[in-house]
């Protein structure tokens, strides 16, 4: 049985726990530090067509198959973490497509199945991105991407998007075996950047991904582009925003 969404987080908060690396009560974050900020993948690549690809293949039910395989992609990373039986992001979204489908009912051939899972290799960007990593880049921050996407699908983003030279570095947690939010995962950027945590401002879009680089210890700014409800899990992030012009100026503060 596939558990709760949040059944998993707690499970995983309770990795979190056991390292010592909650910052339950820190003080909040003074953007004068930031030296560096680490983003996900998806404040800076717009996975929407994906989901319009599905409602174009299956009329009518493309945005509750959005929806499944979602949710599935992101319980079989933390249960693949959590059961220490990794597998990339490429092969976990493969899964979950192949699981949502067969949940709602629907046919899913090989052309089908192309189709939906090539979208995530020519994902663009949201229009407010090349503006401000270039203010960002232009105030002296260094910039990298830190994503359970594989190194191919970053890639292939990053060059669909035109953003060819605009990260310093491109993490993706193949690298450690680990899909955010465990801390191996977070800790990619400090050891990359070679900066402390605390100079590093992660930029998330999902609400468990700002939870759990807020709870590893990262200055954390959820870019809630989709309105997202926040989530309940005991920690909030330093600053909430629906576009990287705020983030922007969360970092330069």
């Amino acid at each position: 049985m596939v558990l709760a969404r949040r059944e998993l987080i707690k499970l995983a908060s309770g990795a979190l726990a056991a390292t010592g690396v909650f910052a339950y009560g820190a003080p909040s974050f003074a953007g004068a530090n930031a030296k560096a900020i680490a983003f996900d993948a998806f404040p800076i690549f717009d996975p929407r067509p994906v989901f319009s690809l599905a409602e174009e293949l299956y009329p009518g039910r493309g945005a509750a198959l959005s929806n499944e395989w979602r949710r599935r992609q992101f319980e079989y990373a933390w249960l693949r973490t959590l059961e220490g039986q990794y597998a990339d992001f490429w092969t976990v979204t493969r899964d979950a497509l192949a699981f949502a489908t067969r949940n709602l009912g629907v046919a899913l051939d090989a052309k089908k199945s192309a189709r939906l899972m090539n979208a995530y290799l020519d994902l663009k960007p949201w229009p407010d991105v090349v503006p401000a990593l270039k203010a960002l880049k232009g105030a002296g921050l260094r910039l990298g991407l830190l994503s359970n996407f594989t190194d191919r699908m970053l890639t292939s983003c990053i060059g669909a998007s035109g953003l060819d030279g605009m990260f310093e570095l491109v993490l993706s947690t193949d690298r450690v075996k680990a899909f955010k939010p465990d801390p191996r995962a977070y800790q990619m950027g400090v050891e990359s950047f070679a900066l402390r945590r605390e100079d590093i401002v992660f930029a998330a879009f999902a609400g468990w991904d700002a939870a759990g680089a807020k709870a590893f210890g990262y200055p954390t700014f959820c870019v809630n582009r989709l309105n997202a409800t926040p989530e309940e899990l005991g920690v909030v992030p330093d600053g909430i925003g629906r576009s990287l012009r705020e983030l922007t100026s969360f970092a330069l503060t």
